[in-house]
């Protein structure tokens, strides 16, 4: 009789991650390209995904565009609420988290931020853009998200044209306890600081 051959668990390799400190010098040495479609997300280095279902991966769909564009919009609403919007920049939420979501209403003007990158007590709500990327979005960068206290958790679903509102954080559970889905003919209201929030018609923010 052959013995039996008991199968030996698979030892995983250790993963070493990066620091946001570490990340900021692979860029200011040259190791990577300022501007380059990556970002830091759990001490590793991602591409970001904004092509169109079945789209090159590699390419920015036409629909995502508009609505970041869309989005752009809202800044000279938000000065009235003493925030500002911005687009597809990084918020540092260290030690190995620097996300560029689509969008982010962050607290004070652009200049306040001319020696650092906003951080999660900056932040009152991120937005991303989901075609491709929906699933990540829904789940990795929601859990990134909810760890660090991010008020408001905003994906525009361009797979069903809809807008997923996420809210009140639970950081243990990586999880937002409230979840709103809005279709075009409702309003959402986006977090503005103590004087928003602003409301904003969904078919507005939808291409």
């Amino acid at each position: 009789m052959l013995p039996t051959i008991l199968a030996q668990p698979v030892s995983q390799p250790r993963i070493a991650k990066i620091t946001v400190d570490q990340y900021h010098r692979m860029i200011k040495t040259g190791i990577l390209r300022e501007g380059a479609p990556i970002e830091l997300l759990d001490g590793l280095l991602v591409y970001k995904d904004r092509s169109a279902r079945r789209g090159n991966p590699m390419s920015v769909g036409e629909l995502h565009g508009v609505v970041v564009t869309l989005l752009g919009e809202l800044g000279p609403l938000l000065k009235h609420f003493d925030c500002h919007i911005r687009n597809q920049a990084p918020i540092s939420l260290p030690p190995h988290h620097e996300p560029e979501p689509d969008g982010a209403i962050v607290k004070g003007v652009p200049r306040d931020y001319s020696k650092r990158m906003p951080g999660p007590e900056d932040v009152y709500c991120v937005i991303e853009v989901a075609d491709s990327s929906l699933d990540y979005d829904r789940t990795t960068k929601l859990k990134t998200y909810a760890k660090f206290r991010i008020p408001q958790y905003v994906i525009i679903n361009l797979v069903e044209m809809q807008i997923e509102l996420h809210e009140q954080p639970i950081p243990a559970k990586g999880r937002y306890a409230k979840t709103t889905v809005l279709k075009a003919g409702e309003t959402l209201a986006l977090l503005a600081g103590p004087a928003g929030p602003l409301r904003i018609p969904v078919a507005e923010l939808l291409p």
